[in-house]
């Protein structure tokens, strides 16, 4: 069995909070070369709000070594509006619109709203209409726990869909594997998208990274507890970590 792979990074890195911080006399075009050197992988949260240009994706490609991988999150449509009711042309959309991330798109989160409760059968139709987007990871960010039961993973297994594991304040975090990706956002579980990771809690996350990588399961780690500035030092905190382990 081989060793599974980590991808850690932020969630989003055009924040104008870093620009006296992390990316201190740091030009605003070089941002994202600048992550890149530090990080293995970066989420892109513009995807979710807005139809990104296939140029700005080649270019975002372009400015990332090759062993650079890159999750978007579906766009709002999808999962807020439509609640996982999309047409499959909106899912081919999508995937048209990122196509020019090439083979460094890795993986898609669909980030659910907190109030939408379990319902199987829409999850069953929206699984269905991701196989015309093979070749990525899709995760599931279920934040209302009633979707967190055995009948709801079975659909993932299925359909070979990973559950994310949102570790946040505000909702609960379910730690399901149901296929060989395990993907992590870490919102900040004191204050979300606020609070930083203490030193014990990225040594606990770390661990868990290299436990999945030598089950061979790939592993994704986004920081969103990014309004204080801590999400680019806790990911290079715990890049580090898992590169001693």
């Amino acid at each position: 069995m081989s060793r599974g792979r980590y991808y850690i990074g932020t969630s989003g890195w055009s924040y104008a909070g870093w620009k006296t911080g992390f990316f201190a006399g740091i030009r605003s075009k070089d941002w994202l070369y600048y992550c890149a050197e530090r990080f293995t992988a970066l989420e892109i949260n513009g995807t979710f709000y807005r139809q990104i240009k296939g140029e700005t994706f080649a270019r975002w490609r372009d400015s990332v070594p090759a062993d650079f991988r890159f999750a978007i999150k579906g766009h709002r449509f999808l999962t807020h509006f439509k609640k996982l009711a999309p047409a499959r042309e909106s899912v081919e959309r999508q995937r048209d619109h990122s196509a020019a991330l090439g083979e460094k798109l890795a993986a898609v989160l669909w980030q659910l709203p907190s109030t939408l409760q379990k319902d199987l059968q829409q999850l069953e139709k929206f699984a269905h209409h991701l196989r015309v987007w093979p070749r990525v990871t899709h995760a599931f960010e279920f934040r209302h726990p009633t979707w967190f039961d055995s009948d709801v993973a079975a659909i993932m297994k299925r359909f070979s869909l990973s559950v994310c594991h949102s570790d946040a304040a505000i909702w609960p975090i379910w730690e399901a594997i149901t296929s060989n990706v395990v993907y992590v956002r870490l919102h900040g579980n004191v204050v979300t998208y606020q609070s930083g990771y203490t030193d014990r809690e990225l040594a606990d996350w770390a661990a868990k990274t290299i436990q999945w990588n030598n089950e061979g399961l790939d592993v994704h780690v986004y920081f969103d507890n990014d309004a204080h500035g801590h999400a680019p030092y806790d990911a290079i905190k715990l890049i580090d970590l898992v590169k001693q382990g």
